[in-house]
């Protein structure tokens, strides 16, 4: 019997790729797809891989849905991903909605006892007490689908806690390594969406430029693998191929390689604790000749303390940190806030908010709102 997913976020970039590692496997099959509004790909999925429960978080892009096709059960709106995974019966939920909507689906999958392929590093930014009290009643696996995350969870693995001293997280450093604080006041919004590496959606692509998306990794990590702020460190690594690293007591370094292809954490996620073959060439290390490394600049990069300082701070600050940060690079895609002002808006919010921990799902909520107020109006001061 084949393992039957959900894939949360099926039409953006994860999503994407996920279904075509699905397509090639006999051990897994789709039985739910959500998209936040791009129902055209989403109803091409759901023919494609015979779905018939999909969730659309835009009701005014579903009108249509049910009128062309019949048979499929749609349910719409904000909480739309989370209601496919309380009412479907499945074996596993995917999570790859982009930022903060992401966190109830994350709830739901945990409250139903499923294994949860987690895409979705706003969930533990935004709510990783939440996640950690359902997990203490209910132990479930998270599976990392971050390329950074997975190699860590594979390196970990069969080490105990005690043996590992730090961990290690690469970056690519973005379009814009190697520049100065000076060099990064007149960056367009078509420059930060340049990847050298990676291809993303727009929201993760700009976090990349900014180095915000591995402050959001950092704290994931501490959600995830129980490691202290102090203990985990980043590398810039411009070819991509040392995913992460573990440091342990006795001075050992482990690594995990491999080339760019999220298709892999993604293959070992869904196949876990199993490996299956997925089609990347071979890493040729000879071919490779070397593997460069060296430290971030936070002063051109302030987004890595930030975070830093936001999860040292607790999950409240981490919570305002996320909210504050996607208003901001929302902003900065509609030219309405320069790049040097994401940083700028995120530490205003970040010294402005009330940054108690949220206890319940719903003060989750109202602190992410109350975040995005305070950083629209650091926007209108900071913007164009």
């Amino acid at each position: 019997m084949s393992r039957r997913v959900i894939i949360l976020g099926s039409t953006g970039s994860i999503g994407v790729q996920a279904l075509e590692v699905i397509a090639r496997s006999p051990e897994l099959s789709v039985v739910g797809l959500s998209c936040a509004s791009q129902v055209g790909p989403l109803l091409e999925q759901a023919v494609a891989y015979g779905v018939d429960d999909v969730a659309v978080a835009d009701a005014g892009a579903a009108e249509s849905m049910s009128a062309l096709y019949p048979e499929l059960r749609v349910r719409t709106g904000a909480g739309a991903a989370a209601r496919l995974v309380r009412e479907i019966e499945a074996d596993l939920v995917l999570n790859a909605i982009v930022g903060f909507a992401g966190l109830e689906a994350t709830l739901a999958t945990l409250e139903r006892g499923l294994p949860l392929a987690l895409a979705n590093k706003e969930s533990l930014v935004s709510g990783g007490g939440l996640v950690a009290e359902i997990r203490r009643q209910t132990p479930v696996p998270i599976l990392p689908v971050d390329s950074e995350h997975s190699a860590l969870f594979q390196l970990l693995e069969r080490e105990a806690p005690t043996a590992v001293r730090s961990l290690v997280l690469t970056a690519s450093g973005g379009p814009f390594r190697g520049r100065s604080l000076g060099q990064l006041e007149e960056i367009s919004p078509e420059e930060a969406l340049a990847h050298p590496t990676w291809n993303m959606g727009a929201k993760i692509t700009i976090d990349s430029a900014t180095l915000m998306n591995k402050g959001l990794e950092i704290i994931e990590a501490h959600h995830l693998f129980g490691v202290g702020y102090d203990d985990i460190e980043v590398l810039i690594h411009p070819g991509s191929l040392v995913h992460s690293l573990v440091r342990l007591v006795d001075g050992a370094l482990l690594a995990h390689l491999g080339h760019p292809d999220m298709r892999v954490p993604i293959s070992y996620a869904l196949h876990y604790p199993r490996r299956a073959e997925v089609a990347v060439p071979r890493l040729d290390l000879a071919e490779v000749g070397r593997l460069d490394f060296s430290r971030p600049d936070e002063e051109a990069f302030p987004a890595l303390r930030l975070a830093r300082e936001a999860g040292k701070a607790g999950e409240g600050a981490t919570c305002v940190l996320n909210a504050a940060n996607e208003v901001a690079v929302h902003a900065f895609l509609e030219r309405r806030l320069p790049y040097l002002g994401i940083a700028q808006v995120v530490e205003e919010v970040l010294h402005q908010a009330d940054t108690t921990p949220p206890q319940t799902y719903e003060q989750a909520v109202e602190l992410d709102l109350s975040a995005r107020c305070l950083a629209e109006t650091a926007v209108s001061r900071n913007g164009r």
